[in-house]
């Protein structure tokens, strides 16, 4: 999978061919204890440079444990 971040904060997640059967029949993707390592360290920088482009609005929201974070569809797609 890979991380696209569009100039207004929002982010793409584009998975592979094979990741998109996994989830079809298995409903979640497996990663490996190293696999999770290089996601975590990924996802790291990847957050820093996320906070850079949200406007304040966004920077400034709270996430609770209970907070329910739902994907979409990528709006005005054609």
């Amino acid at each position: 999978m890979r991380f696209e971040q569009k100039e207004d904060g929002s982010c793409e997640i584009i998975f592979s061919n094979e990741e998109l059967k996994i989830i079809n029949n298995e409903k979640k993707l497996y990663l490996t204890s190293e696999t999770l390592r290089h996601f975590g360290n990924v996802l790291m920088a990847m957050v820093h440079a996320w906070n850079e482009k949200f406007d304040e609005k966004t920077k400034k929201l709270i996430t609770e444990t209970d907070t329910t974070v739902e994907g979409t569809n990528v709006p005005n797609k054609k």
